[in-house]
This record gives structure tokens, sequence and C-alpha cells, in this order.
């Protein structure tokens, strides 16, 4: 199994990234189609996982708003594997370059454990969002 992960914008990768996100997020978890792909999709940076060359994993970095990490998914044949890691590994080299100071995210309650392994920590009580428990999570990348 070869894992390669690699930055593009949504355009180079859109359906790979559409297929992806919509399999876990909408399919999976039920969240409305019209909140998956936004208007912010065009404005972030992307990473992709491929493994032997398949499309199996991908997340987004909003420098405009900060850092804020988002839509982080990994189709479920690949999962446990390190992807998700691997996936935030290069979006944090991403917020580095870019000299920002923390990356923040909205985890869902049943990614809190992940995130923490991370270095992130929980900065907000739990709250709702496209009908799952979330909570505000975020990471200095000061040094």
């Amino acid at each position: 199994m070869t894992i390669k992960i690699v930055r593009c914008e949504l355009s180079d990768h859109h359906s790979a990234i559409r297929i992806i996100r919509e399999t876990v997020f909408v399919t999976e978890q039920g969240v409305p189609i019209e909140l998956e792909m936004d208007a912010r999709d065009s404005l972030c940076h992307h990473v992709l996982a491929l493994v032997d060359d398949c499309p199996a994993g991908t997340a987004r970095l909003d420098t405009l708003k900060q850092g804020k990490v988002g839509r982080l998914a990994v189709l479920k044949q690949f999962r446990r594997k390190g992807l998700g890691r691997l996936l935030m590994q290069e979006i944090e080299a991403v917020g580095y370059e870019r000299h920002l100071p923390n990356l923040w995210c909205h985890a869902q309650k049943t990614a809190v454990s992940f995130y923490q392994s991370m270095g992130y920590q929980v900065a907000s009580p739990d709250f709702t969002e496209a009908g799952i428990v979330h909570c505000r999570m975020q990471k200095s990348l000061l040094l």
C-alpha cells in the first residue's frame, strides 16, 4: 500500500474531493448536501490522500478564517491506516508556512480524542452543527 498526501486546488481534484466528502458526510452522517460543499471551498487550501493512486481522504484549511481546519474525511475502507493523521500533518505544514499562530476546528465529539492526540485542546462547550454534536478545538503553532 502506497500512501501519498498531495496539496491541491479544489479545481484540480474537485470530483475526488466531492465524492469523498459526500460519501462520509452526506451518506454516512446525514449532513444535508447543501451544507457540505460551500462557498469557502474555492478559498481554501486542500489536501488529498491517495492510496495506491486512489483518492481516499481529504481535508481543507481556511487561512482567511484564521486557520480553520475543516472537512477532514477518510473513506471507510481506508480508516485506521493513519490517513487522518497524515492529512492533519500536511494541513499543519501549510499553517506553519503561512505563519498562522493557531489552527482550530469544529470537531465532532466522536473525533475529539483523535484531535487531542494531534495536540489540539477543547476550547468551547458542546454545540450542534449540521445535526451533529461538535466542540471547538485549537492548537498553537507557535514554537
